[in-house]
Formats: C-alpha cells, sequence, structure tokens
C-alpha cells in the first residue's frame, strides 16, 4: 500500500480487490473494517464524507468491473476541502498458474476522479516483472492534483527483481478482471483437413492407391514389421540353447540323478542289511555289549522301518485295492493317478526332513554322556516311530499309485494315453508359465529324477503284476507301454526345463554347474550350500518293490518237503542278493569315475578360464 497526497490533506484507507475466478460465478465477497471510516479527526462534516462516498461509488461502476472495497479510511486533514488524495496499490502474482494481474487505483478529490490501472506481468518463475501504469479516469476539474496524477501515470517503469537470467517469456494470453482466460480454438485451427496435410505421415498413408501401397510393401523390407522385431545374434544363441544344447545337459543331469537314486535304493538293500547281520554277529561272537555308533544306530533305524513297511504291506490285499480304483465310476483313472501323485511329492518333500530328524537322534544318542541317556533314549524312540509312521503311510501313497498305473496299462478304452496326457500336459502348465530362480529349478530337476526313479518301481510293480496274473503273449505289450511312459516322461521333462530356461533367462551352463554340484555330492565334497545336494529316502519304493517280488519268489518255491523249500528260499535270496551287490557295485564305480572325471574337467576349465 502507497499513501500519497498533493496539499495539506491527507486521506489514509486501503483499497482491497478480490477477483472472479473464471470456474466461480459466485459474488465477490466484501470485506469491511470494524473501524468509523471517514470520521475527522476535526469533526468532519458527515453528509459530506457520504456524498463523497456515493459518487466515489459512481465513478468506480463506470470505470472498472473489478470491485473496490474500502476498508480503515481515516480522513487527516489540516485544511478545508478541495484536498486531493492519490491511493496506489499493487499486487504482485508469483504463482504458475497466472501469467498477469491487474490492480486498479483510484484517485478522489477536487471534484475529480481518476482510476490508475496497472498491469503486472511476470514470466512463469517471477525472475522479473514488468509493470506500466496507464489513466483511465474522468477528469472534472483538479489542477495541481491532476498534474500529479498525470505525471505519475505516464511513467512506464521495469524492474528486474533477480540477477539470474529469466526463463523465456510466455506467451501472452487474454486477461480478464486479473486473470487468465482460456479462449477457444479457432475454426482454422480444427480444421482437419488442414492438420492432416501438415502431419509428414499423411501423404504416405491417405493418398496412395492399393497399387501403390502394395508395391511398398512388397519393396519395404521386412513384410512382418509390425508384428516382429530383426534378430541378434543374442537372440539365435538363445534359440539354439533352448533346441539343442539344454535339452541334452538337462537330460544328462536327469539321468545321473535317476543313478544316484538307484545307487542309493541298491544300498538300502544290500550295504545296509549286511551291516546290520555284521553288528549282530559280533555281538554274539564277542559277547560284550559295546554302545553302538551314529552309523549303526542309522542302520539299524533305516532297517527296523523297512521290516515293519514290508509286513505292513504284505497284509494288504492288492486285488481289492485294483478292483476297488477299476471299478468306480466317479473319477477317472487319471486323476486318481495325479491325486497320488501330488501325495507323493509332498511324502518326498517331507520324508528327507523325518529321516534327518532320525539320523540326529541317532547322532546325539551315540555321543551323549550317560546324565543325558534318559533324555535321548526318548528322543530317538519319539523319531523312530514318526519316522516308521511317515514311511509306511509314504508306502501306501506309493502302492497305489503304482497299483493305478497297472489299471490303465492294463485298460482297454486307451486309458494309458488320457493318464500320459493330462499328468504331463498339466505338469507342463503348473511349472513352465511361472516365475522361477536358479535354486528353484536346481530342486525341480532332482525333484524329476526322483519322479522318474519312482515311474520305474511302478513300472516294476506292473511287471510283477503281468508275471503272476497275465495270460497269453504280455511281454511285448508290457515293453511297448513302459516305452512310451519313459519316452513321454523324458520328453515332457526336456520341453518343461528347456522353456523355463528359456523365460527365466537361465543359460545351458547353469545345468553343467548342477551336475558338477551333483558329483560332488557323489564324490563325498562337501558344498557350501547342503540344500544344494539330492535327497532321496528310498524306504518307500524299497518297501513296494519288496511287496511285489515276494509274491512272485513264492509262486516258484516247491510246496514240499519243508527243509526242501526253505533250502530254495535262501538260495533265491542268496542269488537276489549277488545281482544286486554287483549291480550296486558297476553304479557306484560308474558313478565315481564319472563325477571324478567330471569335477576335474570342470576345474580345468575354470582355471583355463581364469
Amino acid at each position: 500500500m502507497a499513501l500519497r497526497s498533493s496539499g495539506s490533506r491527507k486521506l489514509s484507507f486501503e483499497i482491497l480487490s478480490k477477483n472472479k475466478y473464471l470456474e466461480g460465478g459466485g459474488p465477490s465477497l466484501i470485506y469491511q473494517s470494524s473501524s468509523d471510516p471517514f470520521q475527522s479527526q476535526n469533526g468532519g462534516n458527515p453528509s459530506r464524507h457520504n456524498r463523497k462516498k456515493k459518487k466515489h461509488k459512481k465513478r468506480k461502476d463506470s470505470t472498472t468491473d473489478l470491485p473496490i472495497i474500502a476498508e480503515d479510511l481515516v480522513d487527516k486533514q489540516r485544511g478545508s476541502s478541495g484536498g486531493s488524495v492519490l491511493a496506489e496499490s499493487k499486487s504482485e502474482n508469483y504463482g504458475s498458474r497466472d501469467n498477469g494481474n491487474v490492480n486498479r487505483i483510484s484517485y478522489v478529490g477536487g471534484g475529480s476522479v481518476v482510476v490508475l490501472e496497472e498491469s503486472v506481468c511476470q514470466n512463469v518463475c517471477g525472475f522479473g516483472e514488468l509493470r506500466q501504469r496507464n489513466v483511465n479516469g474522468v477528469v472534472a476539474g483538479g489542477g495541481d492534483d491532476m498534474e500529479t496524477v498525470a505525471a505519475r501515470a505516464d511513467e512506464s517503469v521495469v524492474e528486474v527483481s533477480s540477477s539470474k537470467e529469466p526463463f523465456p517469456p510466455v506467451a501472452p494470453q487474454s486477461m480478464a478482471n486479473g486473470n487468465v482466460v482460456n479462449t477457444l480454438k479457432t475454426s482454422e485451427s480444427l480444421d482437419w483437413k488442414r492438420v492432416m496435410a501438415e502431419d509428414p505421415n499423411y501423404l504416405y498413408t491417405v493418398d496412395k492407391s492399393p497399387l501403390k501401397y502394395f508395391l511398398d510393401e512388397m519393396h519395404y523390407g521386412n513384410s512382418l514389421r509390425n508384428t516382429t522385431t530383426l534378430g541378434s545374434e543374442k537372440e539365435r544363441e538363445r534359440v539354439y540353447d533352448t533346441i539343442f544344447r539344454l535339452p541334452w545337459r538337462c537330460e544328462v543331469l536327469i539321468s545321473v540323478g535317476f543313478f544316484i537314486c538307484f545307487d542309493s535304493f541298491l544300498s538300502l538293500l544290500t550295504i545296509m542289511p549286511t551291516r546290520v547281520l555284521i553288528t549282530f554277529w559280533r555281538l554274539l561272537t564277542t559277547r560284550q555289549f559295546k554302545w553302538p555308533s551314529a552309523a549303526e544306530l542309522c542302520d539299524f533305524g533305516c532297517f527296523l522301518v523297512l521290516a515293519c513297511g514290508v509286513i505292513v504291506l504284505g497284509r494288504t490285499d492288492i486285488s481289492l485295492i485294483y478292483h476297488m480304483i477299476r471299478g468306480q465310476g466317479t473319477i477317472k483313472l487319471y486323476v486318481v493317478y495325479n491325486v497320488w501323485e501330488i501325495f507323493d511329492k509332498l511324502c518326498q518333500r517331507f520324508g528327507g526332513d523325518v529321516l534327518e530328524t532320525l539320523f540326529n537322534s541317532a547322532e546325539g544318542l551315540a555321543n551323549c554322556s550317560q546324565e543325558n541317556m534318559g533324555f535321548w533314549i526318548r528322543r530317538f524312540v519319539s523319531d523312530q516311530a514318526l519316522t516308521m509312521a511317515f514311511s509306511i503311510l509314504h508306502s501306501f501313497i506309493l502302492l497305489a499309485q503304482a497299483i493305478t498305473l497297472s489299471t490303465c496299462i492294463v485298460a482297454h478304452n486307451n486309458a494309458l494315453f488320457a493318464l500320459l496326457v493330462s499328468n504331463n500336459f498339466a505338469e507342463i502348465k503348473s511349472n513352465v508359465f511361472k516365475r522361477f530362480s536358479r535354486d528353484n529349478i536346481h530342486s525341480l530337476a532332482y525333484s524329476d529324477s526322483v519322479e522318474r526313479f519312482h515311474i520305474s518301481a511302478c513300472l516294476l510293480f506292473v511287471l510283477a503284476q503281468n508275471i503272476l496274473e497275465a495270460e497269453g503273449p504280455w511281454f511285448e505289450s508290457f515293453l511297448f507301454n513302459a516305452f512310451v511312459v519313459f519316452v513321454c516322461e523324458m520328453l515332457i521333462d526336456i520341453i518343461k526345463h528347456s522353456f523355463l530356461a528359456k523365460f527365466n533367462d537361465i543359460k545351458p551352463i547353469a545345468y553343467s554347474e548342477f551336475l558338477e554340484d551333483l558329483c560332488k555330492q557323489t564324490l563325498n565334497i562337501q558344498t557350501e550350500d547342503c540344500k544344494k545336494n539330492l535327497t532321496f529316502v528310498p524306504l518307500a519304493p524299497a518297501c513296494v518293490v519288496i511287496r511285489v517280488l515276494t509274491p512272485v519268489y513264492a509262486a516258484h518255491l516247491p510246496c514240499s518237503p519243508l527243509a526242501w523249500r526253505f533250502f530254495w528260499i535262501l538260495v533265491l535270496i542268496s542269488m537276489t542278493y549277488i545281482m544286486l551287490t554287483s549291480l550296486k557295485v558297476m553304479i557306484g564305480m560308474g558313478l565315481q569315475k564319472h563325477a571324478t572325471w567330471y569335477v576335474s574337467r570342470c576345474r580345468k576349465r575354470k582355471h583355463h578360464l581364469d
């Protein structure tokens, strides 16, 4: 606010203006001070003041549309009338929405009213401001006061409020009541043809004839440019990795894992019983009780679980379960098989943890002191009972899965192909289109190795059932069905891992690293992360195999006499043991040699790269 007077009279007042925004059409708000305006200290005439106020209001309404609000007017006059008043009010807008503001100054005095209009223009950020004052008013007389006002109105002042270089000026916009007015576009700017003519792509898209368009498409180059991109060397390598390199390495990894599972299975049937018999033989010959070691306690616990599982499964009527699965018409056979397979995978994952708990308790019992002997015995017994119950449950699930597979093979309505299609493609759907990390793919490859071994156990069950119950030439049919099952399983694993590696950006070298970890596990070399090891519990498959092969051996034993029958039992057990031990030695030595060769090869390659 600025207060100026030309004479002996001084009048102080404020003029505040509230502009109407474009979006609001309501009336202006008028705030009036509580002080008594136009009250003179020398006892001014109220009627004269009212006449001046009305006159000033009329002049204001005739000169501007902006509402002017008088507030805190104090009439300080030392002389009589005829004084002049010049009130100047200026407001600046530093915001980014309005590019300008208009303020008006009213001059009242000597029967004349002059409205001084000040326009403030700023750039966007307020670095510089330009003020211009113009005189718009009605003069009815005024002498020296009007000269003073005219002299002030003719001034043009340009002020720069910042030393920084201002931004480029903003384009001028229409102003109304101090605010920006958004004007409508003209009809020329909305001319669609003119806009399209100015578009550089218009001539190539609209004015072409069909023949010219076809010729341009013929000579443009890549005919699928809108839906494909040009290939690169990296994309070519990914294609060949998906088709050739990765399937080979994946199959080698799963096959080595399968033979490791087979070696563990043979160890359970050959090495473990031999060690248990040696322990009992030493105990009988020395007749001195020696506290067993952790390995002996583990062997004893596994032998007890295996014996109990075989005994319980021996009480199971396989033919009854077979007819129950085949006779029911509510659930399809492939659905039943998928259900058993899901429970089998869950038992695989949890069975390793249960067996580790048993081995931990056995190690604690072997190394405990006399004071903690009771605690560790109770702990070992409870873990032994849990392992036994869980292994028997897993054995029943695996036996039901084998019976379902046998039912599908024997059925004459192509149930086997329906089983393979539904099971394998459901596996692809549940794995391929998900995001997997490198460790998850590592575990999935090991899981496929265990699954392949369980399928082999189921096929062995089918073979045993055909030996006992099949009539006519059945061996060729069995070989064909077993070949189809294995080939489908191999193809599905290859497709699954190939596209998993493609979608998750896994290189084929990763499968070679997985195989290196598996070879280190075979050589009992400690790796950095023990979770990368292959976990396989052969107790449930061993129980199922022993249960299905026992009737086959019993069918070829002589009926009488008892001694002769017992002799043939010993002969068959001995022959089976020798064959299994020989197979165990060959597979174990082959795995050891392969693991040694592969680990040394990987070390040489890493040394060469370094």
